[in-house]
């Protein structure tokens, strides 16, 4: 399976934003790819102009939520 893009990301954590239920198991179930890579490929998606264009609220939610966290 080919790497989820840039929409597909963002729109899966907006979908998944309350962190209710197998989020991990969803994430391996609809994109294909483990947590941790998701998380990654994720940020990456939130910091480009992309990403935000797609969905800017999500994107920025996002990245401040990884500035408070470093």
């Amino acid at each position: 399976m080919p790497a989820p893009t840039v929409q597909q990301l963002l729109d899966f954590e907006a979908a998944h934003a309350d962190g209710r239920g197998d989020v991990e198991g969803d994430i391996r179930h609809t994109l294909g790819i483990p947590p941790a890579r998701y998380f990654q490929l994720l940020m990456r998606a939130a910091a480009t102009i992309e990403g935000q264009a797609h969905d800017a609220i999500t994107a920025h939610r996002i990245l401040r939520r990884a500035a408070a966290i470093a």
